[in-house]
Protein backbone atom coordinates (compact mmCIF):
# COMPACT_ATOMS: atom_id res chain seq x y z
CA UNK A 1 0.00 0.00 0.00
CA UNK A 2 1.00 3.64 -1.11
CA UNK A 3 1.04 5.79 2.31
CA UNK A 4 -1.37 8.81 1.76
CA UNK A 5 1.49 11.13 2.23
CA UNK A 6 2.87 9.88 -1.29
CA UNK A 7 -0.22 9.19 -3.09
CA UNK A 8 -0.73 11.41 -6.08
CA UNK A 9 -4.22 12.24 -6.15
CA UNK A 10 -4.53 13.54 -9.37
CA UNK A 11 -2.34 11.32 -11.47
CA UNK A 12 -5.15 9.98 -13.65
CA UNK A 13 -5.14 14.26 -15.27
CA UNK A 14 -2.13 13.43 -17.69
CA UNK A 15 -3.24 10.11 -19.04
CA UNK A 16 -6.61 11.36 -19.36
CA UNK A 17 -5.71 14.40 -21.50
CA UNK A 18 -3.42 12.80 -23.69
CA UNK A 19 -5.47 9.78 -24.49
CA UNK A 20 -8.58 11.93 -24.82
CA UNK A 21 -6.61 13.87 -28.11
CA UNK A 22 -4.57 11.13 -28.73
CA UNK A 23 -6.87 7.99 -29.16
CA UNK A 24 -8.92 9.07 -32.17
CA UNK A 25 -5.56 9.86 -34.27
CA UNK A 26 -4.51 6.95 -33.00
CA UNK A 27 -7.59 4.97 -34.01
CA UNK A 28 -7.85 6.88 -37.35
CA UNK A 29 -4.17 6.22 -38.53
CA UNK A 30 -4.53 2.63 -37.61
CA UNK A 31 -7.54 2.37 -40.03
CA UNK A 32 -6.10 4.85 -42.69
CA UNK A 33 -2.73 2.38 -42.36
CA UNK A 34 -5.07 -0.77 -42.31
CA UNK A 35 -6.82 0.39 -45.52
CA UNK A 36 -2.99 0.30 -47.13
CA UNK A 37 -2.52 -2.90 -46.22
CA UNK A 38 0.20 -2.27 -43.96
CA UNK A 39 1.66 0.37 -41.73
CA UNK A 40 4.31 1.76 -43.55
CA UNK A 41 6.75 3.98 -42.54
CA UNK A 42 4.56 5.40 -39.47
CA UNK A 43 4.00 1.97 -37.97
CA UNK A 44 6.49 2.16 -35.08
CA UNK A 45 4.87 5.47 -34.23
CA UNK A 46 1.73 3.88 -33.52
CA UNK A 47 2.77 1.28 -31.21
CA UNK A 48 5.10 3.62 -29.57
CA UNK A 49 2.35 5.91 -28.95
CA UNK A 50 -0.10 3.31 -27.90
CA UNK A 51 2.57 1.50 -25.62
CA UNK A 52 3.13 4.67 -24.05
CA UNK A 53 -0.09 5.60 -23.42
CA UNK A 54 -0.50 2.35 -21.73
CA UNK A 55 2.35 2.78 -19.95
CA UNK A 56 1.31 6.55 -18.74
CA UNK A 57 -1.56 4.63 -17.23
CA UNK A 58 0.26 1.96 -15.80
CA UNK A 59 2.69 3.65 -13.38
CA UNK A 60 2.28 3.64 -9.55
CA UNK A 61 -0.13 6.31 -8.35
CA UNK A 62 3.26 7.84 -6.41
CA UNK A 63 3.92 11.75 -6.59
CA UNK A 64 7.35 10.62 -7.14
CA UNK A 65 6.37 9.25 -10.61
CA UNK A 66 4.46 12.29 -11.96
CA UNK A 67 7.16 13.39 -14.10
CA UNK A 68 7.75 10.57 -15.47
CA UNK A 69 3.99 9.79 -16.39
CA UNK A 70 3.27 13.34 -17.73
CA UNK A 71 6.21 12.77 -20.08
CA UNK A 72 5.29 9.28 -20.95
CA UNK A 73 1.56 10.99 -21.77
CA UNK A 74 3.17 13.81 -23.54
CA UNK A 75 5.38 11.86 -25.75
CA UNK A 76 2.72 9.67 -26.60
CA UNK A 77 0.35 12.60 -28.10
CA UNK A 78 3.38 14.14 -30.28
CA UNK A 79 3.98 10.57 -31.53
CA UNK A 80 -0.36 10.47 -31.95
CA UNK A 81 0.08 13.52 -33.79
CA UNK A 82 3.11 13.17 -36.15
CA UNK A 83 1.92 11.48 -39.01
CA UNK A 84 -1.07 13.46 -39.45
CA UNK A 85 1.16 16.45 -38.96
CA UNK A 86 3.32 15.34 -41.99
CA UNK A 87 0.42 14.98 -44.07
CA UNK A 88 -1.03 18.26 -43.33
CA UNK A 89 2.67 19.59 -44.22
CA UNK A 90 2.69 17.69 -47.20
CA UNK A 91 -0.54 18.76 -48.81
CA UNK A 92 0.13 22.53 -47.51
CA UNK A 93 3.16 22.03 -49.98
CA UNK A 94 1.56 20.65 -53.15
CA UNK A 95 0.86 23.26 -56.01
CA UNK A 96 -2.85 24.32 -56.16
CA UNK A 97 -2.84 23.25 -59.70
CA UNK A 98 -1.89 20.09 -59.68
Amino acid sequence: MIRTAERHATWWRAPLVASSLAVPFLLLEYRWFASEGESGAFGGLLYWSFGLLAFSWLLPHRRSLRAPRMLAAGVALGLSLLPMLWVMVAVAVLPADA
